[in-house]
């Protein structure tokens, strides 16, 4: 209570009482990729998250860690994964524990994917499941409301329950609460945790059949078409070439009509739950418009990983708003989601690591800045890099809030993150050092500055130059040895030293080229 009625001196903003604080609204989607967003070049229509992004900013180099569960340890703690206690967040206290006692309220909806529940580490109001992912319309035995299990009902505010809905519906409910209690003048900390556009691919059918028959050109068409309305939008550079579709993706014009009509079919549903996503951000942001707290909101909108590769598909007889369908796409509608960037999620390359972040805050954002640039539409982006770690910096700055030494017996490992307040005020930020990348035993990346070493299933280490080759086609490791080596023995470091990654995931790369893709079911 007193930490709350405290005065908040200076910081970065120069924001000077607790009142002045502005509310957070952190919204992660589920393998997005991307360029799956019409402000990103895609073809599905996003209008919400377009006009946020157009009255905002749009990050160009934003990244993830291209997998679920390590995305959002190092969103809720400013960690890397591992470093963090992984799942367990041993070693990681989340954004709701940092800045509750700083008096914000702190409220969760969606997936979890993370050890215990939400209600655990910091915040006071959750709804949503626990697991991974979920049946869209019947949902799965990990529901909570609050601590307490929540049976997934048939309807829910008289309509079929579907999760994307619901995730709003519960969001609105606790700020509608909110409002109402002896704290409705703390500003609040929100986090929507979408499960979609994550597989299985569900929807209901007036939504597929909104998109039915849009994806019949198929995916060389339609990557070539979003790479060409990055270019013109001006968001990309005309200077990164265009991935070129790997071995492993077959050319659509190969295929028999009918695995057209299939691979058409199930992108519609991928589409129609991206649609629905930026249907629900649009009721949250109505919400917080008429109830006057739009102008004082942080929010900010990215996803998880790249576009998802895995042909997990089970009753493809089925029709996807059956609940007991269970469809995915695989690696040509993935390539097509990473336009125009290289490999998937998992992989550390920019198809999987990289993430479309807008960021919209009228009180404390300006109208353009030195570390901005103006697109062709008059809209403003940013090409300085930023992580999901920084998030955790980010919030402690504009909350006034101290970073946790220890929460509940657990003692805190140094934040990894940087605050990206100065990005957001139109300055150029000091970048990070170094940006440190791994999943699993295999991918791995690092960068320094615009330089990349990357590794895909252990194979050979890969160098480049991101401020040119953002796309990754032209491997400098012949020509710069040195700094690539340099580089590599840095990874391991971090990956040793700060990241504590057991030793199966620190056993050198093999020097051969990697196996990617092997048929469509990787």
């Amino acid at each position: 209570m007193i930490a709350r009625l405290l005065t908040i001196l200076s910081f970065s903003l120069g924001i000077a009482a607790a009142a002045d604080r502005p509310n957070i609204v952190l919204i992660m989607a589920d393998d997005l990729g991307f360029a799956d967003l019409g402000c990103y070049g895609a073809e599905i229509e996003t209008p919400r998250l377009d006009r946020i992004a157009g009255e905002g900013l749009r990050f160009t180099r934003f990244y993830n860690t291209a997998k679920c569960h390590s995305s959002r340890v190092c969103l809720l703690t400013g960690l890397w994964c591992d470093q963090a206690g992984s799942e367990s967040l041993s070693r990681g206290a989340t954004i709701a524990e940092a800045l509750k006692p700083s008096g914000y309220h702190t409220m969760m909806v969606g997936k979890w994917h993370l050890s215990k529940a939400p209600t655990d580490f910091g915040f006071e109001r959750y709804w949503g499941h626990l697991s991974g992912a979920t049946n869209f319309f019947t949902g799965d035995k990990t529901f909570r409301l609050d601590e307490k299990p929540w049976k997934v009902p048939s309807e829910l505010n008289g309509k079929p329950f579907y999760v994307t809905d619901a995730n709003i519906d519960f969001a609105l409910d606790f700020l509608s609460d909110h409002r109402k209690s002896e704290r409705k003048d703390d500003p609040f900390l929100l986090y929507v945790a979408f499960n979609a556009p994550h597989y299985p691919l569900q929807a209901p059918e007036e939504d597929v059949k909104k998109y039915a028959d849009r994806y019949d050109l198929g995916w060389d068409e339609l990557r070539a078409a979003r790479h060409k309305r990055q270019l013109e939008s001006g968001l990309l550079s005309s200077e990164w070439k265009l991935s070129p579709r790997p071995g492993h993706v077959p050319a659509w014009d190969s295929l028999s009509e009918a695995e057209k009509k299939w691979e058409s079919e199930r992108m519609a549903v991928f589409a129609a739950m991206v649609d629905i996503v930026d249907r629900n951000v649009g009721r949250l942001v109505d919400d917080l418009k008429a109830n006057g707290e739009w102008d004082n909101t942080l929010f900010l909108f990215c996803s998880d990983n790249g576009a998802c590769p895995f042909e997990r598909t089970r009753g493809k007889e089925l029709r996807p708003w059956d609940p007991k369908s269970y469809w995915t796409y695989d690696t040509g509608w993935a390539h097509v989601g990473n336009t125009p960037l290289r490999l998937y999620k998992q992989n550390q390359h920019e198809g999987g690591i990289s993430s479309p972040l807008i960021a919209h805050w009228p009180k404390g954002m300006p109208d353009s800045g030195d570390g901005w640039r103006k697109l062709n539409d008059g809209s403003q982006a940013t090409d300085q890099p930023g992580h999901l770690v920084d998030f955790m910096a980010t919030c402690l700055d504009l909350a006034g809030a101290e970073y946790p030494k220890e929460v509940g017996g657990r003692v805190m490992d140094p934040l990894q993150g940087k605050s990206l307040v100065p990005v957001l005020k139109g300055e150029v930020r000091e970048p990070h050092e170094t940006l440190y990348f791994h999943f699993a035993a295999g991918d791995r990346a690092l960068m320094k500055g615009d330089w990349k070493v990357v590794s895909a299933k252990r194979g050979k280490w890969e160098l480049y130059h991101l401020g040119k080759d953002r796309t990754e086609l032209n491997d400098l490791s012949a020509s710069e040895p040195k700094r690539r080596q340099q580089m590599i023995n840095e990874w391991f470091r971090i990956a040793k030293d700060v990241d504590r990654l057991p030793e199966r995931q620190l056993k050198p790369a093999t020097g051969e080229a990697p196996k990617l893709g092997v048929g469509r079911k990787e």
